[in-house]
């Protein structure tokens, strides 16, 4: 039987993989994230996602590996992990009011198979007060997640419409994940189990 790999600490995405009733392992990536120079936001997504998934693959070598890279973006402008409340802060202030992309790459690979491909999620936040960016900020939600906020938790509250895939926003495209493992020859969803 065939192994299948998560190459990702993130508990949303290993959550939304269990959502789909597969049976996996997760083995975290060990990979330097650091945008390159002048990186373009959708090479920079699927450049990592990809990276992630050849780590694991090294030490997992029957494995099928799927990794997965979420980068948001504002008017061009990459917003990554806060490194900070304040940094957190800044960042909910520039999406207050406006629309951004979530740009998720998602890569399934074996020794002798490679699919990387990538979802964009258009996201229009409300106008967002002081008060209520000071209060996210205090809760410590938005501090481990890409743009300073997470769709499935309170931050939910911010977002007043999404045009494309809500799961991809949380972290995993659903639909094309599933479209991929089965491009990958795994079968899920009636197909009989991972």
């Amino acid at each position: 039987m065939m192994t299948f790999v998560l190459a990702s600490a993130s508990p949303r995405r290993r959550a939304l993989l269990e959502q789909l009733g597969l049976h996996f392992s997760v083995v975290v990536a060990d990979i330097d994230e650091t945008p390159r120079d002048g990186e373009p936001a959708e090479t920079l997504a699927l450049r990592l996602a990809q990276q992630k998934a050849l780590e694991v693959l090294v030490r997992e070598p029957e494995a099928t590996v799927l990794a997965s890279d979420t980068v948001v973006v504002l008017d061009g402008a990459v917003l990554g992990k806060p490194v900070d409340e304040a940094d957190a802060a800044r960042m909910l202030r520039l999406l207050s009011g406006k629309t951004h992309q979530v740009l998720t790459a998602v890569s399934i690979v074996r020794q002798d198979y490679e699919d990387t491909f990538l979802v964009t999620t258009d996201v229009t936040f409300r106008s967002l007060s002081e008060a209520e960016i000071h209060a996210y900020v205090l809760s410590r939600e938005p501090l481990d997640k890409a743009g300073a906020y997470g769709i499935q938790g309170v931050g939910g509250a911010f977002v007043r419409s999404i045009r494309g895939s809500y799961s991809a926003v949380v972290g995993l495209p659903l639909c094309e994940t599933v479209e991929g493992l089965r491009r990958a020859g795994l079968t899920i969803l009636g197909d009989g189990a991972a």
